[in-house]
């Protein structure tokens, strides 16, 4: 299922919504403060292209609790907006639930994405 689903999901959105988390980063390197947030965008921006077949566990301390907030003001929450719509789309049939699971596991990284590590 893996391999089958991350090429159905590219096609059929993934490379969408990772283009957004490559804009987000993007924009988050323009300033030299926000390099490191922006290659997490470009870390997340991989998962969000082929996300099936992987795991997301969560963790982290004070510092990522500080990134998450700045993260979350700026740029976070429009992203878990974009994933949690498409995923409310796509679990309408019965043949999107896979694909709209994988968009609200993208929703939750997109609010904290910082002390998150990709299995």
């Amino acid at each position: 299922m893996g391999c089958l689903g991350n090429l159905l999901w590219f096609i059929c959105g993934g490379a969408l919504s990772g283009l957004s988390w490559c804009l987000a980063g993007c924009l988050w390197c323009i300033t030299i403060v926000g390099i490191p947030i922006g290659t997490q965008c470009f870390k997340l921006a991989a998962l969000s292209f082929f996300p099936f077949g992987k795991e997301v566990r969560y963790g982290g301390g004070a510092g990522s609790f500080l990134l998450n907030i700045l993260w979350l003001i700026f740029s976070g929450l429009a992203l878990a907006i974009e994933h949690a719509a498409f995923g409310a789309l796509l679990c309408v049939t019965i043949i999107g639930i896979p694909f709209g699971l994988q968009h609200f596991k993208l929703a939750k990284l997109a609010l904290m994405p910082f002390g998150a590590e990709v299995y």
